[in-house]
């Protein structure tokens, strides 16, 4: 038995009852919000299948059941994305008079803070160094959370 063989026959000896041709770009459509509304309304109606609806305007079930999902999530729970970052403030350094000049040592420590981040959470200051390790560094500033 070939593969043609298996599908193009049918268990069913009732024929085809409609055959499309896709012509063109072939690109996705794009449906309006009100459209996308209407057949999602039209799918809920007394006597009407999903996938009834779903032939009728050329999608497939899977498309018009996952409209159907997002029409019934209310806004305020739709999944907002989570912050990647925090804000950031930077504070200038407060300009010292021209008169007085820093010993060698300020400038060895200040060299050697480069780089260096600074959290204030609650009160609490931690310091991150460069090279710190990035899951200690999560775990301290979780832990910082949960106790504040």
């Amino acid at each position: 038995m070939t593969i043609s063989e298996l599908t193009l026959k049918s268990s069913d000896l009732e024929p085809a009852r409609r055959f499309e041709v896709f012509t063109g770009s072939g690109r996705r459509r794009e449906w309006l919000p009100d459209e996308k509304a209407r057949i999602v309304a039209e799918s809920y109606e007394a006597g009407e299948t999903v996938s009834a609806v779903a032939r009728r305007y050329a999608l497939s079930p899977q498309q018009l059941f996952a409209w159907r999902r997002a029409a019934r999530l209310p806004l305020a729970e739709a999944p907002a994305p989570e912050p990647l970052f925090v804000p950031a403030v930077i504070a200038t350094p407060k300009p010292e008079p021209a008169a007085r000049r820093a010993p060698l040592t300020r400038k060895r420590k200040a060299t050697r803070d480069a780089g260096v981040i600074e959290l204030e959470i609650d009160g609490i200051a931690m310091r991150v160094g460069r090279g710190a390790d990035a899951r200690t560094v999560a775990a301290v500033i979780r832990a910082l959370k949960a106790t504040s």
